[in-house]
C-alpha cells in the first residue's frame, strides 16, 4: 500500500449484534448511518490530520438488509477535496461468516469539513486521484458537489 493510498482510504470491520437490531431482526437503518458517519469521520481525519465535522450525507442507498451476526466491512475513501471540505464515499459489505456469502448492502457519500481544535474551518490538502477508478470517483464527486451547491444556494 502506498502512502497516498493509505492516507485517503480507510477500512473498518465490525460484527453486528442484537443491540443494533430493529424489530425485523436486521440492523436498524439509523444504527448503520451512525457507523457510516463514524467511518467517514475517521477517513477524513486521517486524510487531513485534523478534526472534522459532518456537513451533509448524500445519496444513501439501502440495497439489502443486514442480518444480525453478519460481519460488516466499511470501505471509505476521499473522493474529492474542496478548500475546507472533503467528500468521503463509503461502501458497506456484509458477510455471512458461516456461508462466506458477501453482499454489497449500502453506499453513500458524506461531506466532512476540517476544523481546528477551536472548531474553526481549516484548509485541507488537495486530493489528486491517480488510478482510473479514483479519477472516475473524483469526477462524479465534482458533479455531486455542484448539485449540492445549486440546491443549497440560499
Amino acid at each position: 500500500m502506498t502512502e497516498s493510498n493509505y492516507t485517503h482510504t480507510l477500512t473498518m470491520s465490525i460484527l453486528t449484534n442484537t443491540e443494533m437490531a430493529n424489530f425485523a431482526g436486521n440492523i436498524h437503518g439509523g444504527q448503520l448511518l451512525k457507523l457510516v458517519d463514524e467511518v467517514a469521520y475517521a477517513c477524513a481525519c486521517r486524510y487531513c490530520g485534523n478534526f472534522c465535522v459532518t456537513l451533509s450525507v448524500d445519496q444513501v442507498f439501502f440495497k439489502k438488509p443486514i442480518k444480525m451476526g453478519q460481519l460488516l466491512t466499511f470501505l471509505a475513501s476521499v473522493n474529492y477535496t474542496g478548500t475546507t471540505s472533503m467528500e468521503i464515499g463509503v461502501k458497506v459489505i456484509a458477510e455471512d461468516v458461516t456461508s462466506r456469502t458477501v453482499t454489497h448492502t449500502n453506499s453513500c457519500y458524506i461531506t466532512m469539513v476540517a476544523t481546528n481544535e477551536k472548531g474553526k474551518t481549516i484548509k485541507v490538502p488537495p486530493y489528486i486521484p491517480t488510478t482510473n477508478i479514483e479519477k472516475k470517483r473524483h469526477t462524479q464527486a465534482q458533479k455531486r458537489r455542484a448539485l449540492r451547491l445549486e440546491v443549497n444556494k440560499d
